[in-house]
């Protein structure tokens, strides 16, 4: 059924309900949401909430999992396509720019034409072009469908966060951001894995099908994600209201504004630049950018230091990834739980400052440096068993992800209707840097060796390892005097 039949159908249910029903304005007269309104996405069934959050995680692994799994057959495309291993690293690095260029045009349109329209046709084109990379001749068309497919597969890193805003309260929003960020880590430590087998029985090709294969399972459950976005479902009632006699006038308030589309993309081409500035979202920024960075990097380390030093096979030399899983997972369930501690300790009338988030990146700093020595030099020696440099790489994926889940919940918080303009200007910096990563590790750790590489990044880490805790004492006074984050007075967070 498409999706023009099954709105048609909505629409039919919902006229039958607002024949009978009271309809609530605002001050200005515009129309809203009555306190209990079904069409409200908040007002969804949990069961109804949990199917569109499993729709926006899956469309988030795709884009995780497509961004990395080529990474376990640059031989395989080496060999076939006659370059080289260091050029067929662009496949990654082109699809990481898309992730670049994406987010610019994306959110605003979203901001237009609401959330769904968006992600079926970037998700529809993502597939589409999916078919280039897998069946093209040469290895220009490889890099041009790789950078189209990460350009469209953007939406979903973009978009899907806003879906979850859209129909999850403050408390159950964290707890789904927290779902969403571990799948951002999941996807791509999977991807080499699923490739580096593929890549011993059949050709690089196959990595594209398994791709075209998630893609199209995700497109049919894409035609049964509604509409989410609050003014987008208030201007679709607005319209069947207006078609019952005597509600000719009944408005939605996105139809009395005078925006347009190119002032929305004036504001998402200018807004996240200044904001980037802002200290805040600078320091973030560059703490992101380095972890993600290193997120990308472990995809090109592991094969040195389970291939290339101690001999194992392109499949089985990816395995030790599936530690860095773990530890994406449970940092996600460490945070959850915290979350769940937090609101039973939580004193009545005890108001929350975005500071309070800031203790989990407070640890996933330091056990970031830590992890990094640990990695790198249990790494440096064949005579170390494998299974130390695995889980030193468990617990490193764990502190990346306290670290990313954190920092974007206190963004969120610090710059509330900012928000969207501070994450687009983390997004574009941190994969333009990871981006760079295929391009340049294997020269820097052939170079400098794994432990003395390794030592380089935890000196980095070590470096920036304070920034958390600046912030948890002065963050307060730091938004206080920034343009972008609204407070309306300075309060110390929680303690204990």
């Amino acid at each position: 059924m498409s999706p023009e039949c099954l709105e048609r159908i909505q629409d039919l249910h919902f006229f039958c309900w607002e024949m009978f029903e009271k309809l609530f304005f605002d001050k200005d007269g515009y129309l809203e949401f009555a306190p209990d309104d079904p069409e409200n996405p908040k007002n969804y069934s949990f069961g109804r909430k949990c199917y569109i959050t499993a729709i926006a995680i899956s469309l988030v692994m795709n884009a995780t999992f497509s961004s990395s799994a080529p990474s376990g057959t640059f031989q395989g495309i080496s060999d076939d396509l006659d370059i080289s291993v260091e050029a067929a690293g662009l496949v990654t690095t082109l699809f990481l720019l898309g992730y670049v260029a994406g987010p610019f045009f994306w959110a605003p349109l979203s901001e237009f034409y609401g959330r769904r329209w968006i992600f079926y046709v970037s998700f529809t084109l993502y597939l589409a072009f999916g078919f280039l990379c897998a069946f093209t001749p040469n290895f220009a068309g490889l890099v041009v469908g790789r950078f189209l497919t990460g350009t469209f597969a953007s939406a979903a890193l973009t978009n899907a966060p806003g879906i979850l805003a859209d129909i999850w309260g403050p408390v159950e929003r964290g707890n789904a951001m927290i779902l969403f960020a571990t799948m951002t880590f999941v996807g791509p430590a999977l991807g080499p894995v699923v490739s580096g087998f593929l890549q011993l029985k059949e050709t690089w090709r196959w990595t594209f099908y398994v791709l075209l294969w998630m893609a199209g399972a995700t497109e049919l459950l894409l035609v049964t994600l509604p509409e989410t976005l609050p003014m987008m479902v208030l201007r679709n009632k607005a319209r069947r209201i207006r078609k019952i006699p005597g509600n000719e006038s009944v408005k939605a308030p996105v139809e009395a504004s005078d925006r347009s589309l190119g002032g929305i993309f004036k504001v998402a081409l200018t807004r996240p630049w200044r904001l980037l500035i802002d200290p805040i979202s600078f320091f973030v920024a560059i703490y992101y950018a380095v972890v993600y960075t290193l997120l990308y990097m472990l995809f090109s380390i592991y094969p040195i230091v389970f291939q290339q030093k101690r001999g194992w096979n392109s499949g089985v030399g990816e395995l030790p990834l599936i530690g860095t899983v773990v530890g994406a997972c449970l940092g996600g369930l460490a945070l959850f739980i915290n979350s769940q501690v937090q609101q039973r300790k939580a004193k009545p009338g005890h108001k929350s400052v975005p500071e309070d988030r800031l203790p989990g990146a407070m640890v996933g700093g330091v056990m970031f440096a830590v992890t990094i020595f640990w990695f790198s030099w249990s790494a440096e020696f064949n005579s170390v068993h494998w299974a130390v440099p695995t889980v030193a790489g468990t617990f490193l994926a764990m502190s990346i992800l306290l670290i990313f889940v954190v920092f974007i919940n206190y963004i969120i918080d610090s710059y509330l209707m900012y928000a969207a303009s501070a994450v687009a200007a983390n997004t574009v910096l941190r994969s333009a840097c990871a981006a760079a990563s295929p391009l340049f590790t294997h020269y820097m750790f052939d170079t400098l060796g794994v432990g003395g590489a390794g030592s380089l990044i935890g000196g980095i880490g070590v470096l920036l390892m304070p920034i958390p805790f600046i912030f948890y004492k002065y963050g307060a006074a730091i938004r206080a005097r920034s343009k972008f984050a609204p407070t309306e007075e300075t309060i110390k967070p929680a303690r204990g």
